[in-house]
């Protein structure tokens, strides 16, 4: 047991941390003048902001808890989840960012719905409302989830009821959010980012050079009871083990279609900037997943399997934090996991935002004598931050867990925008009829397989989601794909492209 003053100087660390998020949106509010400014912070992030910020926004409450207690829960077969989160990470660096970068400048494009939008001359506007719509639907889960895990961490170490700590965590981010925009979400990504990479690192060494003092050997202390749990298949064989491999792997898929993250590669100061920015993220994400389930499995091995029957296994980072480490370490590194939650959270509320105000075009119908456009946007952030703080209070009373929500939100974003943005950058044959096909057939098919529990257990939604969307966007395009759209296409990107160089 630790005494009073250990828990003291914890809250102590923890409160100068919210104290300096907010100090950090206050300043980025003087730079602030524009919905360029708000939306992507005026296309001026530098590499280590960049990266560090996509980094910190990708890896959320599932990170630090959802994957550690899914090393419990399941055992190795999680393994290959971190071999696919990886993969992906370094896959939509080296893939997507450069073009992505050029492109949407190309077509003055603020957002990922816009862009596809201009891009395909969809006139219609079919492609930006769907978009926005998906955004909203899935998005509102996904904040959900990261309030939802603010509150079990404050539970944890302070004994705060997981309501009043969603409630914390809620009012900060939609402050220092509607403060700085990107701006104040990158910087205070950057502190998170360096925060997290900490406690992912530190943390499981930290855990492992205790083990190596204890009687038992290291190899018994991580072994599982179950036979099940010790197979990196889950004890299965045949389709049942390439079931496991894949349905894990296909975390990684979703990385190409987040839009939070996405946006990061277009708010980025120039496209050269870009080739040092991917390999920050791709040093980050080694140590940083791969040390997420190391927690899990040493504190498998510390606290032993039999103390989380009954418990949640999503606390496991927290209580080992505390268990093993200094009060003022302990309190950066539970920062740290709170950094996770706000720096995805508040990127999903700007994406959120921008869907609604630019996307669907709020923004005019909202639109007063006594307030203007970027006045109007900060109100619908406040507005989709309330609503997503609705939605967390309500799975805390439901029960249910980061991990699930994460995966199903994940899963419908991923699998809409991902196909549709890869192609639109690597495709020449992609037509407006492929992109609506695809973003409908990945969200659908996500709700649809996602709600079976029987389809689940065949194969996750995480893959024949994104699978039967990228498939459907190339046959859709295939079958419209005319000689005139060719030219049309061509055409528009070419007028675009002059005009932003101010070529009449």
């Amino acid at each position: 047991m630790y005494n009073c003053e250990h828990y003291d100087m914890i809250e102590v660390i923890f409160i100068l941390y919210l104290l300096l998020i907010i100090c950090v949106g206050i300043l980025s509010n003087k730079f602030v003048s524009s919905q360029l400014d708000f939306l992507l912070a005026g296309r001026r992030l530098g590499p280590w902001v960049t990266a560090f910020s996509e980094r910190a926004s990708g890896e959320s409450a599932w990170l630090l808890l959802g994957l550690p207690g899914a090393a419990i829960a399941i055992g190795y077969g999680e393994i290959w989840a971190v071999i696919g989160i990886t993969i992906g990470i370094i896959s939509s660096w080296f893939l997507i960012a450069e073009r992505l970068r050029d492109e949407t400048e190309k077509f003055d494009s603020l957002t990922i719905p816009d862009f596809l939008e201009k891009k395909f001359n969809d006139s219609s506007g079919l492609i930006r409302i769907i978009s926005a719509l998906i955004i909203g639907i899935f998005f509102t889960f996904y904040v959900s989830a990261q309030f939802h895990g603010s509150g079990k961490i404050l539970n944890t170490i302070f004994g705060i009821e997981p309501l009043y700590g969603i409630t914390l965590s809620a009012i900060i981010i939609i402050i220092y959010t509607i403060l700085g925009g990107l701006l104040a979400v990158a910087w205070t990504d950057l502190i998170q980012g360096v925060l997290m990479i900490g406690t992912l690192v530190v943390l499981p060494i930290v855990g492992l050079f205790e083990l190596l003092s204890f009687d038992q050997s290291l190899s018994e202390l991580l072994k599982f009871d179950s036979i099940e749990k010790n197979s990196v298949f889950s004890g299965l064989t045949g389709f049942g083990a390439l079931s496991v491999a894949l349905g894990g792997m296909s975390w990684g898929l979703g990385y190409f279609g987040q839009p939070h993250l996405l946006i990061r590669y277009m708010a980025i100061k120039s496209v050269n900037d870009i080739k040092k920015a991917k390999w920050i993220a791709a040093l980050w994400a080694i140590p940083g997943i791969s040390g997420a389930f190391m927690i899990g499995i040493v504190a498998l091995g510390y606290f032993g399997e039999d103390f989380f029957i009954g418990k949640d296994s999503e606390i496991a980072m927290p209580l080992l934090a505390q268990t093993l480490l200094p009060a003022w370490i302990a309190g950066l590194l539970i920062s740290g996991a709170v950094a996770a939650m706000m720096s995805t959270a508040d990127s999903q509320l700007l994406v959120s935002t921008s869907a609604i105000s630019e996307d669907l075009k709020l923004n005019k119908v909202i639109k007063t004598r006594k307030s203007n456009k970027l006045t109007n946007t900060r109100y619908i952030t406040i507005i989709l931050g309330l609503f997503a703080y609705a939605t967390a209070m309500y799975s805390e009373v439901s029960g249910d867990t980061i991990f699930g929500i994460v995966s199903f939100a994940w899963s419908g974003l991923g699998s809409s925008f991902g196909p549709a943005v890869i192609l639109s950058l690597w495709w020449k044959k992609t037509t407006r009829e492929g992109i609506i096909a695809g973003l409908l057939t990945g969200s659908i098919v996500t709700m649809i397989w996602g709600s079976s529990e029987f389809l689940k257990l065949i194969v996750t939604e995480r893959l024949t989601s994104f699978v039967l969307a990228f498939i459907v966007v190339i046959v859709v395009s295939k079958f419209t794909y005319t000689k005139k759209e060719k030219n049309s296409n061509r055409d528009s990107g070419t007028q675009i492209q002059s005009g932003s160089y101010g070529i009449s």
